[in-house]
């Protein structure tokens, strides 16, 4: 019997997702024949430990994930959990990302005093937010409120809100869901409103690129329509080389459409559906006073987050971010 050891960081969100993952592939070793037990070893990040500061300022790609990648390649785990918009869109060598689970609601939601929705939060409101992405986009539908940063676990925001310090905050949807405190939410914020991180509800399992036995376990874990959009996401974040210090989003959806392979046209084979990507990306400056959107479909998810950041590339995008980042 082979012990996996899991790097998790020590929030009670990050130990809540990494204990469900356990249990699914608990579950999945045993219908497989896996001879695996699971053991949760806690491991502390830069970006756990600066909290006094925005994460616009800390700096750095992986804020959330260094020192758990570091653990994998000196063999100290196995392999870890990550949200998937903590993970730079580059991995070390040496490290892949073995598998993404079903993805869970992508949306940003606003908790708010009183249940108050955003469209009826009064002038001058205090809404506290880590995110530049969500600050950028809420800047810009509501230039009038007052936009204050807020670090912690999502519990510690939480009491910060009870406590009076904001009017309201935001907070991804997929973290309240997980924990179980889906009635706090006051509002659920569609993408056409405030476009989500990229990766957001998506969870990354990462381990070592050699260590076929757990790939092999992993693969069967592996949601190949969440993969499919969160490679577009990631390839378009990768183009642009931004991490969760700039104002980024992008959401990819799935369709289908029937498109006759060439040998069909000749009588020889029945047309196969043929998977196709939604992507709509986003950069925006800082103060939301330009927000830059582009949607792009295509059947090749590397390409077209290529595509896709190429055309805000175009539209002033790279001046944008290099303007946040100096």
């Amino acid at each position: 019997m082979r012990k996996i050891i899991v790097g998790s960081r020590q929030s009670a969100l990050a130990l809540t997702q990494t204990g469900h993952v356990i249990a699914d592939l608990q579950r999945l070793s045993g219908e497989h024949g896996f001879d695996f037990t699971f053991e949760v070893q806690k491991i502390v990040t830069k970006g756990d430990r600066i909290l006094d500061v925005t994460l616009s300022k800390v700096g750095g790609k992986g804020l959330f994930v260094k020192e758990i990648e570091q653990a994998m390649l000196a063999g100290e785990i196995d392999m870890a959990v990550h949200s998937m918009k903590d993970m730079p869109s580059e991995l070390p060598e040496g490290l892949i990302n073995g598998a993404v689970p079903k993805r869970v609601d992508p949306r940003d939601c606003l908790i708010s005093a009183g249940g108050v929705a955003l469209a009826d939060l009064p002038q001058g409101a205090r809404v506290g937010t880590s995110s530049l992405r969500r600050s950028s986009q809420l800047a810009a539908l509501r230039p009038d409120l007052v936009i204050e940063p807020v670090r912690g676990n999502i519990d510690s925001r939480l009491r910060k809100l009870e406590s009076g310090e904001y009017d309201a905050i935001l907070l991804a949807a997929a973290g309240l869901q997980r924990m179980g405190w889906e009635d706090r939410v006051t509002e659920y914020l569609p993408p056409e409103l405030c476009l989500p991180a990229v990766g957001q509800g998506a969870l990354g399992i990462e381990c070592r690129e050699d260590d076929h036995e757990l790939r092999k376990l992993l693969d069967l874990y592996n949601d190949t329509d969440t993969a499919l959009t969160v490679a577009a996401e990631r390839r378009f974040l990768g183009v642009l080389n931004g991490g969760c210090q700039v104002p980024i989003g992008a959401f990819a959806v799935l369709g289908s459409t029937m498109e006759p392979a060439d040998a069909e046209s000749a009588g020889n084979v029945k047309a196969e559906p043929k998977r196709l990507v939604s992507l709509t990306g986003m950069v925006g400056t800082p103060d939301g006073s330009t927000i830059l959107k582009e949607t792009c479909t295509g059947d090749d998810p590397v390409r077209l987050g290529e595509e896709v950041a190429r055309r805000l590339i175009d539209k002033g995008a790279e001046q944008i971010l290099a303007d946040v980042r100096g």
